[in-house]
């Protein structure tokens, strides 16, 4: 007569010993391993993302009041919350709810692609052009948001590569930057994709998160559209405005 008994995990059962429930998955894991929760995760960063686009543009923007007007705003932004904050906390809890919001979208995003490829059949002819060059435009579009953001970090934040650079001085430093070619050529590329990003990205939001109506179809695609026009034009206003001399 067989004393005990084994189990599925190669551990053995003695009699009457009572088999433990499995493990039951946390509902965050599940919802981030369905491919509507990663969706529901990149839209809702998205918008977070968004939202922070809309203020930096506005703040990009006091360039053209003078140095007084932006190196007192990055001033203002450094002594946000004190004493309630340390000096620049609220800077840093900004930066790191942004960090997380561009990893989590950026991750959801890789991981999603790479379901779509698995799932696509193979030497299918007649592929959806539209949604194919979407999903493409979202993708590289992406990859050089991703790359600018390293540069624009290096650049304006910590001023690795800014040769002209001087502490403390925003405005200047900002000068500094559009006064070179590259500078230009790198940021003016980076802000057309963000435009195309935002324009698709908003649309796939509103989806996502179930505000599409066939009622409501044309306003999303109006405000995706005058979205995308007037930050990729508020962004770029700067590198010509320091190009045509308005700004220096």
């Amino acid at each position: 007569m067989a004393l005990a008994t084994r189990t599925d995990t190669g551990h053995e059962r003695r009699p009457g010993q009572k088999r433990k429930p499995p493990r039951k998955p946390s509902s965050i894991g599940s919802v981030w391993r369905s491919t509507i929760g990663k969706k529901a995760v990149m839209a809702v960063t998205g918008l977070i993302m968004l939202a922070y686009l809309v203020a930096h543009m506005f703040a990009n923007l006091k360039i053209f009041f003078g140095p007084g007007d932006l190196n007192g705003y990055a001033h203002w932004l450094r002594t946000l919350g004190e004493p309630f904050l340390p000096h620049e906390g609220f800077l840093w809890l900004a930066r790191v709810g942004l960090l997380a919001s561009v990893v989590l979208h950026g991750v959801a995003a890789y991981q999603l692609s790479r379901r779509d490829l698995a799932a696509r059949p193979r030497g299918y002819a007649h592929q959806r052009r539209r949604a194919s060059y979407a999903t493409r435009t979202m993708r590289w579009g992406g990859v050089i948001l991703g790359l600018f953001i390293v540069w624009h970090i290096l650049d304006l934040t910590t001023l690795t590569v800014n040769e002209r650079a001087e502490p403390g001085h925003p405005y200047e430093n900002v000068v500094a930057t559009f006064s070179t070619w590259y500078g230009n050529t790198i940021y003016i590329v980076a802000m057309l994709a963000l435009g195309l990003h935002i324009r698709h990205g908003f649309w796939s939001a509103a989806q996502t998160l179930g505000a599409g109506r066939p009622r409501r179809d044309r306003a999303l695609k109006l405000a995706a559209n005058g979205l995308a026009t007037v930050l990729t034009c508020g962004f770029i206003a700067v590198p010509i405005g320091v190009m045509s001399g308005v700004v220096s």
